[in-house]
């Protein structure tokens, strides 16, 4: 219910805002670029793209999922049948036992979290959407009622959407090539952001589903959890720009194929027929690809329809009219609209961060606060739409409340931690 509302508010919003600017403004053609406008039209204006392009969009955007999703649920099929995921699972298993107390000991879905949990905290976007959506399948099975998100896939769903990563490689990249005199220096920042945001969506769900995180368990498995991530910091740190990217490479390309090397060889160990099991998971992979295509078309569109009509525009504008009144330093108002966009569309926001680059130069404030924008939180509307939908659920509950609590907390924490790193 509360997607359905947001969704709506977002249509309606975006429309009375072109209307605005249409009847009192003068800016007659903004209902075409609206509807049938086209990014790449060097006449269009606004640089966007409208519906009719936007539903192309999402169904190539889809068609490109069958492809990944096929081989990652093909191998996750495999590892479910040579007892690899239950195996994961137990070890998981007293540490999620608390965060999840709905899912039986050694459950499956236990497994798929923590594939998915992994691949995020490396940037392995491929593997983490195969390994999400098979997650909240496997949570499905538990649910009682399918067309409400049960509180597992809530909690999922939220820390997953915090965006926990170990190295922003596509921002230190794009801080390379804008020529930052020091493209790395938002890596620590970022860091910091996604695991306050991490926390503070674990924290916001277990209050509200009233799970004790006081337990010698969760606490012993954070530290340990943030023991690695320092030691890795510190390994990190002391690497070049073009060190990180060549260390993130073998990292997670090098994970990717170890993991797959392992699936494998415990297939062929426990005598399962490897090719059939994979066959069987693929088939899956294509079937989940199609289901999301109407949930990511009518999400998207109203994405659109947001962005085209300048009601973002709007918004910053007031924002930064009110800090002015205020009297307050308003440098970070300049990075705000990666914020804004960044639950809404990932593309959109890597945009917004490179003007914001062009714009105020690279290694300006405004600048890196966009950067660690960027590297610090998931698309909130993009995974509540791809997730929820890929299990037939309509009634969300709390989870976007949560997911955009979480992202405010991030917010305000990347701000804080900008003026303190950067001044």
């Amino acid at each position: 219910m509360a997607l359905s509302r947001i969704w709506s508010a977002f249509i309606i919003v975006a429309i009375v805002v072109a209307s605005i600017k249409c009847f009192f403004f003068g800016q007659t053609d903004i209902f075409n670029w609206m509807v049938i406008g086209k990014a790449d039209d060097a006449a269009n204006p606004l640089k966007l793209d409208g519906i009719i392009q936007t539903c192309w969009v999402s169904v190539e955007l889809c068609l490109k999922l069958i492809g990944i999703l096929a081989l990652f649920m093909g191998l996750m099929s495999i590892a479910e049948k040579a007892g690899g995921i239950r195996l994961l699972s137990r070890i998981v298993g007293p540490f999620f036992s608390k965060l999840f107390p709905d899912i039986p000991k050694g459950h499956p879905s236990m497994g798929h979290m923590i594939m998915n949990f992994s691949a995020n905290l490396l940037g392995l976007d491929n593997a983490a959407t195969p390994f999400g959506l098979k997650a909240m399948e496997s949570l499905q099975e538990l649910n009682p009622q399918k067309d409400t998100a049960s509180n597992a896939q809530i909690m999922f769903l939220c820390l997953h959407a915090a965006g926990l990563s170990l190295i922003p490689v596509s921002v230190i990249a794009i801080r390379a090539s804008q020529n930052a005199s020091n493209p790395t220096d938002v890596f620590i920042p970022c860091l910091i952001v996604t695991f306050v945001g991490t926390m503070a969506a674990m924290l916001i769900v277990s209050f509200k589903q009233k799970i004790n995180l006081l337990q010698p368990v969760v606490i012993g498995w954070i530290f340990g959890l943030s023991a690695i991530i320092a030691s890795l910091v510190l390994y990190i740190r002391s690497l070049d720009a073009a060190g990180i990217q060549s260390f993130s490479g073998l990292l997670s390309n090098g994970l990717i194929l170890f993991i797959f090397l392992i699936i494998i060889l415990g297939a062929l160990y426990k005598k399962i027929d490897v090719f059939d099991a994979f066959i069987e998971g693929a088939k899956d992979g294509f079937k989940t690809a199609i289901n999301i295509i109407p949930y990511l078309v009518g999400m998207l569109v109203a994405i659109s329809l947001l962005r085209t009509s300048g009601t973002f525009d709007v918004v910053i504008n007031g924002i930064k009219s009110l800090f002015v009144y205020l009297g307050t330093d308003t440098r970070f108002v300049e990075g705000l609209p990666t914020a804004l966009i960044r639950p809404l569309s990932g593309g959109a926001a890597r945009g917004m961060m490179v003007s914001t680059m062009e714009t105020y130069g690279a290694d300006s404030f405004p600048s890196r606060l966009s950067g660690i924008f960027q590297g610090a939180s998931d698309t909130t509307f993009y995974v509540v739409a791809v997730y929820f939908g890929s299990v037939q659920i309509k009634n969300t509950r709390y989870a976007i409340g949560s997911m955009l609590l979480a992202d405010l907390v991030g917010v305000c924490t990347a701000i804080g931690i900008c003026y303190l790193f950067f001044g």
